[in-house]
């Protein structure tokens, strides 16, 4: 009886030692003319699987913070505004661009109170998220405000037109359920507080 031989599969070869594929090595990289969110970088990459070189775009961009406000009365902060994407006016909540060399705790604190007027509370960190890791270099920082109060107007620069909305937390969240609130950020940011499964996907649903 024939036994094949022992050593690494010529498929997965390039793969590293715990079986997760390898890093491509960047044999070059060039620019673009800055845009107003992101710096357009493309680098020449190679396949560890096969040694092809191919180029690929990835996007400069600056870390972003978003905000899962919470009033004494436990209603979630949002906002609504217009967005330039989907050409629709959405809901989500506050967040925006971390300045650069800014913490991003003060960057969440700075974005709640000009966005909404919202201040005080108790802060509590939740972690990151990737935006896109596919093309982008960022991260998002999620935090949580909790009992945080109106203390003053909104300061919105000139490209901003947003309204303040406030909606009991299980309202919010059905709404994400619904479809209503589609926002991936949103939603990430609100999954590290509450469960948003659908009925259907929840235990003991039908």
């Amino acid at each position: 009886m024939t036994h094949a031989p022992h050593g690494p599969d010529p498929d997965t070869a390039h793969f590293d030692a715990e079986g997760r594929p390898r890093p491509w090595p960047r044999r070059g990289s060039r620019h673009g003319e800055p845009l107003v969110l992101f710096r357009p970088r493309w680098d020449l990459l190679q396949n560890p699987r096969n040694g092809r070189e191919f180029e690929r775009l990835v996007l400069e961009t600056p870390d972003w913070v978003n905000v899962v406000a919470l009033t004494p009365r436990r209603e979630l902060v949002l906002v609504e505004q217009y967005r330039f994407g989907t050409g629709t006016v959405t809901l989500e909540i506050p967040g925006g661009v971390i300045d650069l060399g800014e913490p991003h705790e003060h960057a969440a604190r700075r974005e709640l109170a000009e966005e909404t007027g919202h201040t005080g509370g108790t802060w509590t960190y939740l972690g990151a998220v990737e935006p896109n890791p596919a093309f982008q270099t960022n991260v998002c920082h999620h935090w949580l405000a909790e009992g945080v109060e109106r203390t003053g107007r909104q300061g919105l620069d000139a490209g901003e037109d947003i309204a303040i909305r406030t909606l009991p937390l299980e309202a919010a969240l059905r709404a994400v359920r619904e479809g209503l609130i589609r926002h991936a950020l949103v939603v990430t940011a609100l999954a590290r507080v509450a469960d948003l499964r659908v009925a259907h996907l929840a235990p003991g649903g039908g």
